[in-house]
């Protein structure tokens, strides 16, 4: 291929991205919210990945958060797992799925509590621990 073909190629690849972000074709910014809503006194340590992101470990006190934003791949699949320790106990979770949770929520707001993580958003649910953590 010459360089003007390439020139013109990138130039309407270029285009097309900026059209289909103007029209809100490109998947919206999702923010997620891990609320520390343990015992007075309780405090968690979080530590989040994704396949490609490693959110890092976080020191949340009681009644704190921890706050992370993204964009879900456009094709779905999205995937955020996050572990969770206190009093010397592992826990984990998959706070984000795609499938799950792009239907419900732009703005993800989780408690996590000693049974599980709540998810607030137009109603409340609850889940339990996942049993295996697998990935920790």
């Amino acid at each position: 291929m010459n360089p003007l073909s390439i020139s013109i190629i990138l130039l309407l690849y270029l285009t097309s991205l900026s059209v289909v972000s103007r029209a809100g074709l490109l998947p919206h910014k999702v923010q997620v919210l891990i609320y520390n809503d343990l015992a007075q006194g309780t405090d968690f340590i979080v530590h989040c990945k994704s396949k490609d992101d490693d959110l890092g470990v976080r020191h949340i006190a009681y009644g704190n958060y921890f706050q992370f934003n993204f964009r879900p791949n456009y094709f779905g699949g999205t995937l955020f797992f996050c572990s969770m320790q206190w009093n010397d106990i592992m826990h984990w979770f998959d706070i984000y799925v795609q499938a799950r949770d792009e239907v419900i929520c732009d703005r993800c707001v989780w408690k996590v509590g000693t049974e599980g993580p709540c998810l607030l958003a137009y109603y409340t649910t609850c889940y339990k621990w996942k049993s295996d953590p697998q990935f920790y």
